[in-house]
């Protein structure tokens, strides 16, 4: 069964006549006739009474054009959403971010959602490994992260801007003023870092073990808003990607080394279709 003998069966129920509805149809009576006979014989029960040249509606003819209108008006409308989707008029987008970029997305969604506000946008925080499993069970069009040395090949990056790691003090702590600070330095001050759910804790204790550095670590905590509320009270200090921090009361110290630098990214599925709304997003980061 197809829709366009669906759409010619409602034609001829509509006028009653072959000649005219083959006449608006822009096709043959002979095909009009095929099509239709191809259709009785699918159902097996005839929908028109064949009266010479007139014709009439059976029972059945009569019962399924109401289901032959449901589904050739459902395909129109199933054609228009498609339409709307490409033309960025309607659909839906999901997108997982860390927290630590948070604020590069509040920009891009605003301008997105000024440009196409007939976009519904679901955002999802999370550590990455949390939002790459969501990436990988098709709930996220894509991650807003920062890149990882071991990379799933089924993983697209596409890389945004590189961000320093940083000593995160209150401002009256003594250090506030310093301009840089090595990892030697810190590993004798109170740190209150990221546990180890983030991949930031991840680096940082890759970078750490390459130096046989062992930190003094008071406090772990899987909440970076808290964690940043911490360092204000100048009890504690944290070591964070500069983008990660704002707001009053902080101050960021760049840590001198190799290595320092985390690449933020978007991350997608390589060979998964990308939606179009996701693209434009993405051009707004």
């Amino acid at each position: 069964m197809e829709l366009r003998q669906l759409k010619y069966f409602l034609k001829a129920k509509e006028l009653l006549n072959f000649t005219e509805a083959a006449h608006q149809l822009n096709i043959s009576q002979s095909t009009l006739s095929q099509q239709i006979k191809q259709l009785e014989d699918e159902i097996n029960i005839p929908l028109f009474n064949r009266i010479g040249k007139r014709i009439t509606l059976t029972e059945a003819g009569l019962l399924f054009s109401e289901y032959a209108f449901q589904s050739v008006s459902r395909a129109k409308d199933g054609l228009m959403m498609m339409k709307d989707l490409n033309n960025l008029n309607a659909g839906n987008l999901s997108i997982g971010v860390t927290y630590a970029l948070r604020n590069l997305l509040t920009k891009a969604l605003l301008l997105f959602s000024e440009k196409f506000p007939a976009i519904k946008v679901k955002i999802v925080f999370g550590t990455t490994s949390e939002l790459i499993e969501k990436l990988n069970n098709t709930e996220l069009d894509f991650v807003l992260t920062f890149r990882e040395e071991s990379s799933d090949s089924h993983l697209e990056h596409r890389s945004l801007f590189f961000s320093p790691m940083t000593l995160v003090v209150s401002k009256n702590s003594v250090l506030s003023k310093r301009s840089s600070i090595t990892l030697k330095e810190i590993i004798d001050l109170p740190l209150a870092l990221p546990d180890s759910g983030y991949s930031t804790i991840q680096f940082i204790n890759n970078l750490l073990k390459a130096k046989k550095l062992k930190p003094n670590v008071l406090v772990e905590i899987n909440d970076i808003p808290t964690l940043l509320e911490l360092v204000k009270t100048g009890a504690w200090n944290s070591i964070l990607t500069q983008v990660s921090v704002d707001g009053d009361g902080l101050v960021t110290i760049p840590i001198s080394g190799k290595n320092m630098l985390r690449e933020a990214t978007i991350i997608s599925l390589k060979d998964a279709y990308q939606k179009k709304a996701a693209k434009a997003f993405q051009e707004f980061l």
